[in-house]
This record gives structure tokens, sequence and C-alpha cells, in this order.
């Protein structure tokens, strides 16, 4: 359960990183008329999700093969 609530934050911090990154203007200036303009999006409603969810898999990949690799530079010594 400590893991899910790790992972779970690490996507919702990402989720907010990558929306403030892009659209950093549109959250300061108006950020409620913003999140209204989500269903009129060309990408659609669910985008940021989609977004959030292919960076994190590609973040998770490099976590994953960064522990390989220490695990295995740690039994070879």
């Amino acid at each position: 359960m400590k893991r899910l609530k790790q992972e779970l934050l690490i996507f919702f911090t990402l989720l907010i990183l990558l929306a403030l990154g892009m659209h950093f203007k549109a959250w300061i200036n108006h950020p409620i008329a913003h999140i209204e303009a989500l269903p009129h999006s060309t990408l659609g409603v669910w985008h940021p999700l989609y977004i959030t969810a292919g960076v994190y898999i590609l973040l998770t990949a490099i976590r994953i093969l960064v522990n390989l690799i220490k695990k295995i530079v740690k039994k070879s010594q």
C-alpha cells in the first residue's frame, strides 16, 4: 500500500508539473477558464492524463533499468 501511495504521488506530481510547464500563462492568468476549456481541446478531454501516463511509463522504465544496472554492478563486486 505504501508503494502505491508513493507511485500515485509521483504520477500526480508529474501531472501538475507537466500541466504547469505546458500552460503556465493560462494557469497564472485564468486557471478556471483553462479548466473549463478542457472539453473543447483538440487533443481531447483526457489528454493531460494520457500524456502524463506516457511520461510516467517512460520514467518508470528508466527507473527500473537503473535499478537493474545497480543490482548487476553490486552483484559483480
